[in-house]
């Protein structure tokens, strides 16, 4: 039951792995985009965090799209600081495999973001995507701004009444909270599909398009 708890709940911070107060990892250069993946953003960009699955075909998704500056793979949502890969599968740590996005918003929107998000994976599975179960799969958007925020509130309501009318009896399960921290993941999962080309991505959303042209 322990370990059943661990899969499918996510830990209460006091039955938390303790972490350790080093980074696992030396963020580098992002090997598509060229630039360094923990860039901050500049004036006229924002960034994003982004739950949906396995992080390596969602972090993917995230880059292809134009008007993304860089993407990075990395933990969020959890108690656990600077984790492991192995101790957020264990269950004990409470975080999400996450892609960081920074976007210039005069390029893509937030709603398009949002989007590929929602139709880019299922978001009524829980702590779940397809065959990858746990509670690091759960699909979430982690924001850090008030306009993040807002928009991620109106597409996910507007997904909502897209799988309704389509026929999902299923409840949205996604998470939309203010991001507390983000630990990059190991280097070796950084852009981990264009290092393996024929790699496994877990990718797949439910075939209900997410409505255009939302605005909060």
């Amino acid at each position: 039951m322990t370990m059943l708890a661990n899969k499918f709940a996510v830990v209460d911070k006091a039955q938390a792995l303790p972490g350790r107060e080093t980074p696992v990892t030396v963020p580098g250069p992002h090997t598509v985009l060229g630039r360094p993946v923990d860039l901050a953003p500049a004036e006229g960009q924002d960034e994003a965090f982004f739950g949906l699955g396995c992080f390596w075909g969602a972090e993917r998704l995230f880059w292809k799209l134009p008007g993304v500056v860089v993407t990075a793979v990395g933990y969020a949502g959890g108690h656990t600081p600077n984790p492991t890969y192995n101790e957020v599968c264990s269950g004990r740590t409470g975080h999400a495999e996450v892609v960081r996005v920074v976007f210039d918003t005069a390029l893509i929107s937030r709603e398009a973001l949002l989007r590929a998000f929602w139709e880019g994976h299922d978001p009524t599975q829980g702590m779940r995507q397809g065959n990858d179960t746990g509670t690091q799969y759960r699909s979430a958007v982690y924001y850090v701004s008030e306009e993040m925020k807002a928009a991620a509130e109106a597409t996910r309501a507007a997904y909502v009444a897209a799988l309704k009318a389509a026929g999902h009896a299923r409840a949205i399960t996604t998470e939309v909270k203010p991001l507390g921290a983000f630990y990059f993941a190991e280097d070796y999962h950084q852009q981990y599909l264009d290092k393996n080309p024929g790699g496994y991505c877990g990718l797949g959303g439910t075939g209900v398009a997410c409505p255009s042209g939302l605005s909060p």
